[in-house]
């Protein structure tokens, strides 16, 4: 090999290194996911990895990952919100209930939408307006509607949801227009979704390049795009072997390219990571952070609502314990996918990726047979990593 060679390749690695150390911060969630994977796929003899149970895992973590973005945008403006588990089982029963009275899914998912935005202005205001500190707030609020749940479950337990059409968003799967063994479409989907990133990547360095910021080499570059790729690839096709892409992926992938978009490319995006980073120099910069609190109270309160949807139509039922530990998960999933303790930091996109790894958990150990202390205790050892990690690099970065 010659010495420009080596010096190419030194440079390549140095190049890589620098890479890491500086984004360890968000890598960090893909490489725990990517060594969960490999772990639970050699302890179950392949059962984790295998195309049914990938389909399973994506279903499980549906409802938490739409709460987590919700979780993620009060987290970056410095506050909690404790409630959304037990709204999001007690508006599922909601949806329960009004189902088996004869309402129609198509006028159900709508009222129980709205019903979580009147909550979520409910508690801002009490927060933004009154002054009522979130964690006492929301506290109040998991009382009152874990109460309210038992309510509406009280003397029958169980709600059976008999609707297809409702079970069909978290049990159904896109259709396959072409037949046979694989599902051609998700194939497709997979395809046109590789060179949506491919592009915006292209993009996004052109524009950066354009105002001379730094970015990484051509090299670098390219591996980082083919990784991407490749990963997203695997993925649809492990899916287009079994019975194509579940509708609950893509009810996240909406929500998450919506929330995605309004965090990065408009001014309440701005303003959210303005008010975490600084509530009072937004302020005094003409952020109407009362506002921006109800927006923020009002979203979270309504994916939780969605989330409860998701949760009710995958089990076909309401129960009494639903949205038990919901709230808790959406928080970790938001740590472990990068969000700051001390606000003004996160993206949703990392926090999508923190709920698989908290799902993946629970689900390799219950196909382990783990009792679920144990599980408990796994979980938590695992968040309280994800802190710390997260406040010793960013006291390191400064």
């Amino acid at each position: 090999m010659s010495d420009l060679s080596k010096r190419k390749d030194s440079s390549i690695g140095t190049e890589l290194l620098d890479l890491l150390k500086t984004n360890i911060r968000d890598y960090v969630m893909y490489i725990a996911l990517a060594l969960i994977f490999v772990l639970f796929g050699i302890l179950t003899k392949g059962l984790f990895l295998s195309p049914r149970n990938i389909s399973d895992l994506i279903n499980q973590t549906g409802y938490v990952a739409v709460l987590a973005i919700g979780m993620t945008i009060i987290l970056i403006i410095k506050h909690i919100d404790l409630s959304v588990g037990y709204v999001a089982g007690f508006l599922g029963a909601v949806a329960a209930i009004l189902m088996k009275n004869g309402l129609s899914p198509l006028i159900v998912i709508p009222i129980i939408l709205v019903l979580g935005v009147c909550v979520g202005l409910y508690q801002g205001f009490l927060v933004a307006k009154v002054g009522v500190p979130a964690f006492v707030t929301t506290l109040a609020g998991m009382f009152i509607f874990r109460g309210l749940l038992s309510r509406v479950t009280a003397g029958t337990g169980t709600i059976i949801v008999k609707n297809q059409g409702f079970k069909d968003i978290s049990q159904g799967y896109i259709p396959n227009l072409f037949g046979g063994s694989i599902h051609y479409l998700t194939l497709i989907i997979g395809i046109i979704a590789i060179i949506f990133i491919i592009l915006s990547r292209i993009k996004s360095r052109k524009n950066l390049l354009q105002y001379n910021f730094h970015v990484n080499s051509m090299p670098i570059f390219v591996t980082q795009i083919l990784f991407v790729s490749i990963i997203v690839f695997t993925i649809v096709w492990v899916l287009a072997g079994y019975k194509g892409i579940p509708w609950t992926a893509v009810i996240v992938g909406i929500v998450l390219f919506i929330y995605n978009f309004m965090l990065n490319k408009t001014p309440l995006g701005r303003y959210i990571y303005g008010i975490g980073g600084n509530a009072e120099a937004a302020e005094l910069s003409g952020v109407n952070v009362s506002k921006i609190t109800l927006f923020a109270f009002a979203s979270v309160s309504m994916l939780a609502a969605l989330s409860g949807i998701l949760y009710t139509s995958r089990l076909a039922s309401a129960t009494p314990t639903a949205g038990l530990g919901f709230e808790l998960d959406a928080i970790a999933s938001s740590y472990i996918g990068g969000v700051s303790v001390n606000g003004g930091i996160g993206r949703v996109t990392n926090t999508v990726i923190g709920a698989f790894v908290i799902m993946s958990l629970t689900n390799g150990m219950n196909l382990m047979g783990i009792d679920v202390s144990y599980q408990y205790i796994v979980k938590g050892i695992i968040f309280i990593l994800a802190v710390a990690f997260d406040v010793k690099t960013r006291k390191k970065s400064k």
